[in-house]
């Protein structure tokens, strides 16, 4: 894992990061800003002008090459000393370069900015503490005596420099930290969305997987129906017409249920062993009132004549009611009450749950990685339907779209009391 702040090129060129060109252009023109503010402040000696070139120069490149950056402040303060030029308001680079070199540079240089903060300091205190008695060496300064006052003066100005010094490096390696943790965070965060999406995916897929165990079953009972039809219509079309007409009335009803069966890969899901009949539409009585035993109340309300739905399509509409009120129950205000509606048209059934959310949820959160959304949404889509599940405003709505077979008349479930229709 490459380091933040590491310029990721080969080892023949570590020693330049990789910035934008924007970033590059920004930090030339803030330096040759500050060398022109510079030159009317500090514009004096030939040294002095070539110390500020060169001090121009450190921050101009201090991030787009740290080590360099450190490199040219230590040459200018070395020319500086050696020419004997008092403190410049262009030491002020100085400080900015220690700040890169532990905010960016990779850990060699970062290492050489905190050995600079202590060596430099230590230079510094001498230095100034020599200028002081207004001299340029350091041997005429010990050759005037009183080198117990030389000390302490060199130890206090070395201390503050080196607090000067010591808290630009300091406050670079905050940020350095800070933008670490940043970053880390949102590695973290992307790695739960990633596991989120693959737990979802595996709940999907195994539901397909599932599917497989019932299709030989569904395909098989239907083709034998189709077949059964087909052979007796042939052999009775010469002394019976009508039984024709009818037949071809069976096997177009017969391949329509097990159309829907099979599309909806979802009948017996998560049943490893089909022990009995399953729900059909005449269940949700019993359903609903179940629910309504363990405190939950429901408002069920019907709308239209009801058309025919195929067997898959019914324990479609049966296990999203049965899924939506079960979360209402485990995650609802049971307090409140929860509404069920069954709206009915001539090819289509629009089947709607909203019940009151416990704690306000986002569209994310919401979204979860069990079974239960999943599983609903597999049962409408792959029963040529769609289904929704989304919060809205204080309520959580679940509304599912499902194809009916045939504009005929079919049983309606009965009503459990106090339903409208």
């Amino acid at each position: 894992m490459v380091e933040p702040g590491v310029s990721t090129r080969s080892p023949r060129y570590r020693w330049v990061r990789d910035i934008p060109r924007r970033s590059l252009a920004l930090d030339i023109v803030i330096a040759g800003l500050f060398f022109l503010m510079l030159l009317l402040v500090d514009a004096g000696s030939p040294a002095t002008v070539l110390v500020l070139v060169v001090l121009t120069a450190a921050l101009a490149v201090r991030r787009f090459s740290p080590a360099l950056a450190l490199t040219l402040a230590w040459l200018a303060a070395s020319v500086q000393m050696l020419a004997g030029e008092p403190v410049l308001g262009g030491d002020v680079a100085i400080l900015a370069v220690l700040y890169v070199t532990a905010a960016y540079a990779g850990p060699a240089t970062r290492r050489a900015g905190l050995i600079s903060v202590g060596v430099g300091a230590l230079v510094a205190g001498v230095y100034l503490a020599v200028a002081q008695r207004g001299v340029g060496h350091l041997g005429t300064a010990l050759a005037q005596g009183d080198i117990g006052a030389l000390v302490w003066s060199t130890a206090m100005l070395s201390i503050v420099s080196v607090a000067v010094l010591g808290l630009s490096w300091t406050l670079g390696l905050l940020t350095r930290s800070r933008r670490n943790a940043r970053d880390s965070r949102f590695t973290q965060y992307r790695a739960v969305e990633e596991q989120r999406a693959a737990q979802r995916e595996v709940v999907v897929e195994q539901e397909r997987n599932r599917i497989a165990r019932d299709m030989h079953d569904v395909v098989a009972h239907s083709l034998a129906v189709v077949i059964a039809q087909a052979d007796g219509a042939r052999y009775a079309r010469a002394q019976n017409p009508e039984a024709v007409d009818e037949a071809l009335t069976t096997i177009s009803t017969t391949a329509r249920e097990a159309l829907g069966d099979v599309r909806i890969l979802l009948a017996r899901l998560r049943e490893d062993v089909v022990t009995g009949p399953q729900p059909v539409l005449a269940d949700l009585d019993r359903l609903v009132e179940q629910m309504r035993g363990t405190g939950l109340d429901i408002e069920w309300t019907t709308t239209g004549a009801p058309a025919i739905l195929g067997s898959g399509a019914q324990l479609a509409v049966y296990r999203i009611v049965q899924e939506a009120l079960t979360n209402a129950l485990r995650h609802g205000d049971t307090g409140r009450g929860v509404t069920l509606r069954l709206d009915w048209t001539a090819d289509w059934v629009a089947v709607t749950i909203d019940n009151a959310l416990r704690f306000p949820v986002t569209p994310a959160t919401a979204a979860g990685t069990g079974h239960g959304l999943p599983g609903m949404r597999e049962r409408a889509l792959l029963a040529g339907g769609a289904l929704t599940a989304e919060p809205l405003g204080g309520y959580f709505r679940v509304a599912a779209h499902l194809p009916a077979i045939t504009v005929n008349a079919a049983v309606l479930p009965a009503r459990a009391p106090g339903v409208r229709a």
